[in-house]
Parts: C-alpha cells; sequence; structure tokens
C-alpha cells in the first residue's frame, strides 16, 4: 500500500532549488544594472520571500507526507479502478486534472476569505520577480485537500504530488517583468507571463483573474481571462507594507478574527469566515468597504 511512499523524497522542487536560486540571482544582477528597473525591486522583500519560501517547503514536506499516506490508503481501497503509472494516458489524464484542480482551488482561494487569508502571503508582495514564486503561505492544510478527488479517481497520489511540483517549478517562469509577451499562439494556450502579471495586479480590471497555472485554457472557458492592458499595480488593494515574516504569514487570520469577535450574529460570523474577502454584512456595506487587505472586491 505504502510502497511509493518513499519516491516523495525525490521531490522535483528539491532539486530545482540550485536553478532556482541561479535564476534568482541573474535576474536580480539584471535589474540592477538596469537604472529603469532598479525600484521595481526592493532587497528587503527578496529576502521575506525568500524565507517565507524555505518556511513553506519545510511544512509543506511534512504535511505533503501526511496526505500522501491518507492519498495511498484512498487510492488502493476507495477508489473504484486504478490508473496505470506507466502508461501514457495516465499522464495525460494527471496533467490535465491537475491542471483544472488548481485552477478551480485557486478561484476558491480568492473568493472565500479563510483561504484567502492564506493565500494572500502570496500577493503582498508590491514587487513582481521570480522571488515572488517562493513566498507561499506556511497555512497548507486546505491546500493538500484540494488533491482529493483525483486518488478517488484512481489517479496514482505519488504522480499527483510530482505533477504538483512541476506545476511550482512551471510559475517561476511565469513570475517576472523582464519577459514581454509571447507569441500569439503560446498566449493563447499556456500562461505566460504577461497573464500572471495581471493575476498579481490589484488594478480593479484585473482583480481575480488568471488563475491557471500551466494552461490558460480554463480561463478562457470560464470568463476569467484578462489579458495584459498596463503595467499591473502589484501587491493589495491596501498595501500592507511590512517585510515582517509573521506578518505576512498572520495578518488576514488576526483581521479575520477581530471581524468575528465584532459580529453581532451567527450568519455574520460565517460570511467573515466563508464569504468572500471583503465580506461585510448588508448594513455595513456603505461604512465598512472593504477589509484593509483583501485583494478581491466583495460579490
Amino acid at each position: 500500500m505504502f510502497s511509493h511512499l518513499s519516491e516523495r523524497l525525490h521531490d522535483p522542487v528539491i532539486y530545482a532549488l540550485p536553478v532556482v536560486a541561479l535564476i534568482i540571482l541573474v535576474e536580480f544582477t539584471a535589474i540592477r544594472l538596469d537604472r529603469d528597473e532598479r525600484k521595481r525591486f526592493d532587497a528587503r522583500d527578496t529576502r521575506a520571500n525568500i524565507v517565507t519560501g524555505l518556511g513553506a517547503l519545510v511544512i509543506s514536506s511534512v504535511l505533503r507526507t501526511a496526505a500522501l499516506v491518507f492519498y495511498a490508503w484512498l487510492y488502493t481501497s476507495v477508489a473504484p479502478f486504478q490508473w496505470p503509472a506507466d502508461a501514457w494516458y495516465t499522464w495525460v489524464v494527471l496533467f490535465f486534472g491537475v491542471d483544472l484542480t488548481i485552477y478551480v482551488y485557486h478561484r476558491m482561494t480568492h473568493r472565500i476569505r479563510l483561504l484567502w487569508a492564506g493565500h494572500q502571503v502570496h500577493h503582498s508582495s508590491q514587487y513582481l520577480n521570480v522571488s515572488v514564486a517562493l513566498r507561499r503561505k506556511w497555512a497548507q492544510w486546505f491546500e493538500k485537500l484540494m488533491w482529493l478527488p483525483l486518488p478517488l479517481l484512481g489517479v496514482p497520489p505519488v504522480l499527483v504530488f510530482t505533477m504538483h511540483s512541476v506545476h511550482l517549478i512551471y510559475g517561476l517562469f511565469a513570475h517576472t517583468e523582464k519577459i514581454g509577451k509571447l507569441p500569439r499562439a503560446i498566449e493563447a494556450v499556456f500562461v505566460t507571463p504577461s497573464h500572471h502579471r495581471v493575476h498579481h495586479g490589484s488594478d480593479r480590471v484585473y482583480l481575480d483573474k488568471n488563475f491557471g497555472s500551466i494552461l490558460i485554457i480554463w480561463d478562457r472557458m470560464f470568463g476569467t481571462f484578462q489579458p495584459e492592458l498596463h503595467r499591473p499595480t502589484y501587491g493589495l488593494t491596501t498595501q500592507i507594507d511590512t517585510h515582517s515574516i509573521w506578518r505576512i504569514q498572520w495578518h488576514e487570520f488576526a483581521r479575520m478574527i477581530q471581524d468575528i469577535r465584532r459580529a453581532r450574529s451567527w450568519r455574520d460570523r460565517a460570511g467573515y469566515v466563508f464569504g468572500p474577502p471583503g465580506w461585510r454584512p448588508a448594513p455595513d456595506i456603505r461604512e465598512a468597504g472593504p477589509s484593509p487587505s483583501t485583494h478581491s472586491i466583495p460579490s
């Protein structure tokens, strides 16, 4: 049942770390040598990104190992059939299944405040460079549950996590301003730096757009695609202006708890947790406005 658990140690992300460091160094050097680009980089922000990323990697390793045990049991004991790990069609199902799962979950993180409280970490930088790809949340408990449908459908869990690591590595390519728009055929199918710059924009026209991981086709299909019209304003709709690792990670959870304590009913408490970021009870909408750290516009 658990014969493949040791394969978790061969996470592609681990092997990619030296390359990631090299890419960050090359981009940093390119920005420093270009006077017009220097204002788009902050060493303190990059340091926060790297420290946050290392912490997230440790937490992810522990949680993913635990999740792998659970998913291995689902795969072997509950799934009605099992896709063979060495079949080409399994990898086709795996690729599209993981990509669609990430799109759905990513969209949920922008529309449910409890999930957004963790995901906002990735959006809190006011810059966009390769190091921002490392700026990941430590509150990863929901992220591990998003893979539940795949092992239940017989997709080998080890392959699911391996493919997710491939997506994380691909994300390095998307977090940069040094690459402009690519040929139209590529822009039509794949997530490009131009698409992902839009996703990190806090401008109203860019909010809650371009959730795709490798493929942009889901955004085009489900009405969340937005082309890049101008250079985005990066960060949250109200910036937190801090390089504190702890505040970056937990400030939105703290605000959510404050809102819950001030709520007058259980319905309002549920709204503050499961409603979209910026949600307020109807009588308070005109007075309160969106939460200071929200990246999304309330429904």
